[in-house]
């Protein structure tokens, strides 16, 4: 990003369209305006250089507190706009110097913006989570089994029998519990992932498009169990109850979906404007 701080405003883009809507304010509380060119409309808004020039928005972006802000409003311009007209999100805390670099890069990237609108009209973006609980760790060697497997064979002969030998050696019930541990791990990973990947193509074989994310630290989505899919699915609105339908039909035998949106198509349509 070249160095902007000597102006004293600059130009936030939100969204790319082809008419022009109302929308809410924007970024610092600007009113949002529209910037038209090659049959395209620029969402944009001033934002002061102190807080938006390259060298003050990379100390902002460390402020977490200024980013959620800062997100809340772009989302909340995209998300209006989005739901009046057919709508390109451009990436969030998109700085230009002024107006005419938005004229620019409308005219340069006119057939670009054009096709990714095309691609979206009439459809929206659905977010579908699916989470199971963590798998149980396995019982240990001899857990609940009156001590041994072999408890009958020592009832009936008044003698220990080699399991309950082995068991007996501290080391090697260790390394049994151990890899035995390991084993249900591996069983449950390869389960959560065959699960997931069926719940994905299910929906993308009905969806428009589909994209996985990456699954969501559990510190970042609040939830203790394990998120086996994180995916976005570009759906036609005619479609929009069938598919939320099959969504839940996929879930249930230990696995919960969790269905968000209609939302603009982000994962579909945000590109790089430089």
């Amino acid at each position: 990003m070249p160095d902007l701080t000597y102006l004293p405003d600059l130009t936030y883009l939100y969204a790319v369209a082809r008419e022009p809507v109302s929308s809410p304010p924007g970024v610092a509380g600007s009113p949002v305006r529209t910037v038209a060119c090659s049959g395209l409309v620029a969402y944009v808004s001033s934002v002061p250089s102190e807080q938006f020039g390259e060298e003050p928005l990379r100390r902002s972006l460390e402020d977490l507190d200024w980013l959620a802000e800062t997100a809340r409003a772009h989302h909340r311009v995209v998300d209006a706009v989005a739901a009046a007209t057919t709508t390109a999100p451009v990436r969030l805390v998109t700085v230009y110097g002024d107006e005419a670099q938005v004229v620019e890069l409308l005219e340069r990237r006119a057939a670009s913006f054009t096709e990714v609108l095309a691609h979206v009209t009439g459809r929206r973006e659905w977010g579908v989570k699916a989470y199971s609980s963590p798998p149980e760790e396995p019982a240990q060697v001899g857990e609940g089994r009156g001590g041994g497997a072999c408890e009958g064979d020592r009832q009936a002969s008044g003698r220990a029998c080699e399991s309950d030998r082995q068991a007996a050696r501290p080391g090697t019930a260790y390394l049994q519990r151990r890899r035995a541990t390991l084993r249900g791990r591996e069983q449950a990973r390869r389960q959560a992932l065959q699960r997931a990947d069926h719940i994905h193509r299910a929906l993308t074989a009905l969806a428009a498009a589909g994209y996985r994310h990456r699954a969501q630290d559990p510190r970042l989505s609040g939830r203790d169990d394990v998120m086996l899919l994180n995916g976005a699915y570009l759906v036609d609105e005619a479609r929009a109850e069938e598919f939320a339908a099959l969504a839940g039909r996929l879930g249930g035998d230990g696995v919960e979906i969790r269905l968000t949106g209609p939302w603009a198509p982000y994962s579909f349509t945000v590109m790089e404007p430089a």
